[in-house]
């Protein structure tokens, strides 16, 4: 049954329904995904080390202990402790009694070289062997005392040895020059004085060495005696003013009051839902009203999806960012449902994300306008995207767009200079990334989603195509008949707005079963030799119904895409082979005196159509019909003697008719007023096809072939 436009296919279901809710809660929870980074907690951004933007305020009076100033005076008063050393006076004294027994160790060779020696050359020579580590300069000296001087020297060098040790506490034993020369003995001489500080210098040593445990202790008990430190503030008293540094101190007021608590923002996320659940539900309703034989298409409703959502959460990703948004290839979508389906579902799709792109980006109404006037122009300028071309004009169509969108709000104060030029370089990069993009996935998505696209209908009509060239080559008649119908198909289907490329495309292909048996097909009879004659008319309607299913496995084995293949049944739907079944009929009523008497109408009415009838299934959408109708069309004309206006006008309508009443033409999207487009398409072009020619004369034609013989014409 024929709709009239904008009229629903049917009332909305229970099956609808389940699709819509199905369809519904998909969109949403891969919107939701989007959602993820708004639910996580946002930090206030104070924290120790920063610059304040605002000043922070107490909101209400308290006292509060702060540890980290507290841990500030602690520290002051364990550095404030200097270190602690381990010197006692029983320690000292232990240390200079072994001391001066180490001096009467190391003077025992002098005292002996003195006790020993009987003359002074003997004695000159045992003093010039001890104390090697003596200085030549007290050396000298020694060798110049006798035994009473040196007794003098080594008592001196015992007791003021015994004496430094003792007296004070040495810390370091680099001090002991100083020391010394301090503790000296009275009464000797300065010869006498210098042997002995060469004597006893070497052997004092600190009394007194550095305490890690004592130096803690000490330190830990100036830490206990800190008392701890408060704050005391009053309610809206600065804790820290705008634009100073938070110091770690600052901080503890802070988190006492839980400003720089962590805060989830659910404005935005459910905003995001709610639009998101709106757009999706606009979508589906939209295609549900206006394309319903998407919306019947699973394949095809999940690629819409699909692109709305990869698109719609890219979108999201640069959210808040100043010109990333304008790089974002959002006219990707509405070109490669342009070229994978139509422009119309492309617009409605840059519309809802036209919509969602303003929300994510603080309701940016030059973004919107920018999404979508920029994916608009790219629409237009690609077309079909039949060749390579239209994307190149379409990257410059949405260039410009989107240029021209930000010099508009730029001149409204919403840029300046500098942001108009970047937001323009971003522009043009997103335009080219959607170009690219498009470009190199329509293709695949094409494919995978089973939708013809205008590249590979134009790869298909190539004539170098195996099927075609096999046609060409062993059913020249058929070949010829599918070129005459893939005219008559593209010009019909452009007069009502369908595809005519496919319509054309799908003709070159329709009769490929013929392959199969050229013979039996009256175009390829290139003898006059017809073998139907000789058969019955059930067996001639079987072979006939053949090439419909040969066609489809040709088609399967040469791997055409199956959009096309669904052609091959549907261009003859479940027409009757009218002309062998009134021949059934006709030898039915034969033995009973023919189809004039009554026995004989009775006997030819018993004739069961269903094996005369094509399996189907009735064409699908209006260029299958389309197909439908100029391959009986373009047979019937070609079968009539008289080729004038007139004629073929009634022949053209008679077999429009004819499909209508047999309800051929039920399950497509045609109306009448498509029907009379394709009748006038169909007469215009037949006309121009079968047009009359000047009948030269015979002397004419002998000159005009002579011409041509002489390479001349």
């Amino acid at each position: 049954m024929l709709r009239e436009p904008r009229e629903l296919p049917h009332s909305f279901g229970r099956h609808d329904a389940v699709r819509l809710l199905i369809a519904a809660f998909i969109l949403v929870a891969g919107l939701a995904v989007g959602v993820a980074p708004d639910l996580a907690p946002t930090n206030s951004g104070l924290a120790a080390g920063t610059v304040a933007s605002a000043a922070v305020r107490a909101p209400r009076d308290a006292v509060i202990d702060n540890p980290v100033e507290t841990q500030a005076a602690q520290d002051a008063a364990a550095a404030a402790v200097p270190p602690q050393y381990d010197y006692t006076p029983q320690r000292a004294a232990t240390i200079a009694t072994s001391q001066v027994a180490a001096l009467q160790l190391d003077v025992a060779p002098v005292d002996a070289a003195f006790s020993t020696s009987k003359t002074p050359e003997a004695l000159q020579a045992a003093l010039a062997t001890v104390l090697p580590s003596l200085p030549s300069s007290a050396r000298s000296i020694l060798e110049g005392l006798d035994a009473a001087g040196w007794a003098t020297v080594e008592t001196a060098a015992e007791q003021l040895l015994g004496t430094v040790e003792q007296s004070q506490e040495i810390r370091d034993a680099t001090t002991a020059p100083t020391l010394v020369s301090q503790q000296m003995p009275v009464g000797l001489s300065g010869s006498e004085q210098q042997l002995v500080a060469a004597l006893v210098t070497p052997l004092v040593v600190a009394n007194s060495t550095y305490s890690a445990t004592l130096t803690q202790q000490a330190r830990d008990q100036a830490v206990a005696g800190v008392a701890t430190v408060t704050d005391t503030l009053k309610a809206g008293q600065v804790i820290v003013d705008q634009g100073h540094l938070i110091s770690p101190a600052d901080m503890v007021k802070i988190s006492y009051f839980g400003l720089d608590a962590s805060s989830t923002d659910w404005g935005k996320p459910a905003a995001w839902v709610a639009l998101g659940l709106l757009v999706s539900a606009l979508l589906l309703a939209w295609m549900w009203r206006y394309r319903p034989e998407y919306w019947h298409r699973g394949r095809t409703l999940v690629l819409v999806g699909f692109i709305f959502l990869l698109v719609a959460l890219t979108e999201k990703l640069p959210a808040g960012r100043a010109w990333l948004p304008y790089l974002i290839p959002t006219a990707a979508a509405g070109m490669l449902l342009t070229v994978l389906l139509d422009a119309g579902i492309g617009t409605v799709m840059l519309a809802l994300l036209a919509a969602l792109a303003g929300l994510v980006n603080g309701s940016s109404l030059e973004l919107s306008t920018y999404v979508f006037l920029g994916g608009l122009a790219g629409i237009l300028a690609i077309r079909k995207g039949e060749r390579q071309q239209f994307f190149v004009q379409a990257a410059f169509a949405v260039t410009l767009a989107g240029v021209a969108v930000i010099g508009v709000f730029s001149l409204l104060g919403q840029q300046d200079m500098t942001g108009m030029l970047q937001l323009s370089i971003a522009a043009a990069g997103g335009a080219v990334v959607a170009t690219v993009v498009t470009l190199g996935s329509f293709a695949i998505l094409g494919n995978l989603f089973g939708i013809l696209t205008g590249s590979q209908l134009l790869e298909l009509a190539n004539p170098s195509q195996p099927l075609l060239r096999r046609l060409l080559v062993e059913t020249p008649g058929t070949y010829h008949h599918s070129l005459m119908v893939g005219n008559l198909a593209e010009r019909a289907a452009e007069s009502i707005g369908a595809d005519p490329l496919l319509a054309r495309v799908a003709a070159y292909y329709h009769d490929v079963g013929k392959l199969a048996n050229p013979l039996v097909f009256i175009e390829n009879q290139q003898s006059g030799d017809n073998v139907h004659n000789q058969l019955e008319p059930e067996d001639s309607a079987a072979i006939l119904r053949q090439h419909v299913t040969d066609g489809v496995n040709l088609a399967l084995k040469a791997r055409l895409p199956k959009p096309l293949i669904a052609f091959i049944p549907q261009h003859h739907g479940t027409s009757l082979i009218a002309f062998f079944y009134a021949k059934a009929r006709e030898a039915a009523a034969a033995p009973l005196g023919g189809l004039e008497t009554k026995a004989g109408r009775a006997a030819a009415d018993s004739v069961d159509p269903k094996p005369f009838r094509h399996s189907g299934p009735k064409p699908q959408s209006r260029e299958a019909a389309v197909l439908m109708l100029a391959d009986g069309v373009e047979a019937s004309v070609r079968s009539l003697s008289s080729r004038d206006e007139a004629t073929i006008r009634a022949m053209v309508t008679q077999i429009i008719g004819e499909r209508l009443a047999d309800g051929q033409l039920n399950e497509c999207d045609l109306t009448i007023r498509d029907l009379d487009n394709v009748r006038e398409a169909f007469v215009g072009q037949l006309l121009g096809m079968y047009h009359q020619r000047i009948a030269y004369p015979q002397n004419k034609i002998v000159e005009i072939e002579s011409r041509r013989g002489r390479g001349l014409g």
